[in-house]
């Protein structure tokens, strides 16, 4: 799921910022952290654009098929096209 996401998000024109929780000594914690931050809903991968939380992958999804994560990331300066 991870590797999708990034792979959308390069397709698009974006480099994004990527945490790999797995090989971070405080992912343990993190990955808790946004767990309750989604309620309890499957955590990683998790997105942020601009500082909001956007969720997980399911939610980008929706919001690329939706026609909404493109402005969003032009909105946040992550995109600039």
């Amino acid at each position: 799921m991870c590797h999708a996401i990034k792979r959308l998000f390069c397709e698009l024109g974006v480099s994004p910022m990527v945490y790999e929780l797995d090989q971070d000594p405080n992912g343990r914690g993190m990955e808790r952290a946004l767990y309750k931050l989604l309620g309890n809903s499957p955590a990683i991968p998790v997105v942020f654009i601009g500082g909001e939380l956007i969720g997980s992958m399911d939610r980008v999804m929706a919001s690329h098929i939706n026609g909404t994560l493109v402005p969003r990331l032009k909105e946040a300066g992550a995109l600039w096209l």
